[in-house]
């Protein structure tokens, strides 16, 4: 009995990166993207709070746990989405679903998570849960949009 093997090749005109790869990316661009606008429109958000989570002050600190954590997440919208088989959806549909992420990641992560973790490890500017800013939820669908035009244009 034979079987069919697909393997994934590159030439010199179209490379393609695996998922993860093409997550990371995606995640770190977004991230840069939305670090941007946080520097300019929220900037005690990227030098205070985010570097607190880990015990750290100052905004170079911040910068990277953001676009560290940009990184991550974009992992995360690459597995599900090769869980759902949903990889190579095309830049509209890529960004679509890339936005629609960035808004849920903004709703569990920085409207509920991230003030309790602030409280727990005793940040003194702590914000209140439910915490619905919308230049955090501005910024996170910034975010989401550029991780899912990036993640189907590499991927």
């Amino acid at each position: 009995m034979a079987s069919e093997v697909t393997t994934r090749t590159a030439d010199r005109t179209k490379t393609r990166l695996e998922p993860w790869q093409a997550g990371t990316v995606g995640g770190i661009a977004g991230a840069i993207v939305f670090s941007a606008m946080m520097a300019m429109q929220t900037p005690g958000v990227l030098e205070g709070a985010i570097p607190a989570l880990y015990g750290l002050e100052g905004g170079f600190a911040g910068m990277v746990l953001h676009v560290a954590h940009g990184a991550v997440l974009g992992v995360v919208f690459a597995a599900l989405l090769v869980a759902t088989d949903r990889r190579s959806s095309g830049i509209a549909t890529g960004g679509a679903l890339g936005l629609g992420y960035g808004i849920v990641v903004w709703a569990v992560l920085a409207v509920v998570v991230m003030p309790i973790w602030l409280s727990t490890v005793g940040f003194p500017m702590a914000p209140a849960v439910p915490n619905v800013a919308i230049e955090s939820l501005v910024g996170h669908a910034a975010y989401g949009l550029v991780l899912g035009v990036a993640y189907a244009l590499l991927e």
